[in-house]
């Protein structure tokens, strides 16, 4: 009973830090120069750089590598080779999802396609050039290459945060089993990860439509 009371009480933290994860946001300062007559008046902004800029991508990734040894090594115990049959005992050893190896391994490779998926999908320098040629720029960073840099830098110390929450997520099933006595979970961590986030994309859709009648009803 203390089991399912603690497995409960640690599902709803989790999925509390989901939300959070998939809802903050660091956001940069972006000043604008607008003219205004004959004068110029400043139009002030924000970037948002979301904490998990990468989404689920990372753990689809990683886990068909990860998987990977546990299909050879079960294709190499059929074989009648002793040494194969030895080397293929040895990885499905190995790469038990309880073992130390395979959640190391997960973890890494979820940590490190986050920081490259990441980097795909977000350009510091085309999001440079274009604040510079929309007449955008950071305060206190000049615009250009220093605009570029400034962008590398937050970015990658906030994929720090989500890349290693990613990594978390990815090895749930195994820390519950191994360390609460929870098997045989119907639901993983990457499966939790996808439900929040396809509720909450819903949610900012209904938000968005009700914003849009409201707007038609009082141009009415």
């Amino acid at each position: 009973m203390m089991k399912i009371g603690v497995f409960l009480g640690l599902a709803v933290i989790i999925v509390g830090l989901i939300v959070f994860m998939n809802e903050a946001v660091r956001r940069v300062p972006i000043s604008y120069a607008r003219r205004v007559g004959r004068g110029v008046s400043p139009f002030n902004s924000y970037l948002p750089l979301r904490l998990n800029q990468a989404g689920v991508i990372p753990i689809i990734f990683a886990v068909s590598l990860v998987l990977l040894p546990s299909i050879v090594s079960q294709f190499l115990t059929g074989i009648d080779n002793v040494r194969l049959a030895n080397l293929a005992a040895g990885i499905a050893a190995a790469f038990n999802p309880q073992s130390l190896v395979y959640n190391l391994l997960y973890f890494l490779l979820v940590f490190g396609f986050t920081y490259f998926y990441t980097a795909v999908v977000f350009n510091p320098t085309k999001i440079a050039e274009n604040l510079q040629k929309n007449g955008g720029f950071i305060p206190g960073i000049r615009p250009g290459t220093a605009t570029s840099q400034y962008l590398s830098f937050v970015l990658n110390r906030i994929t720090l945060i989500g890349a290693s929450f990613l990594g978390f997520v990815a090895i749930l099933p195994s820390f519950f089993q191994n360390f609460v006595g929870v098997a045989n979970l119907a639901i993983g961590g990457t499966g939790i990860l996808i439900v929040v986030s396809v509720v909450l994309e819903v949610t900012r859709e209904l938000e968005a439509q009700l914003v849009m009648r409201r707007y038609e009803g009082f141009v009415k």
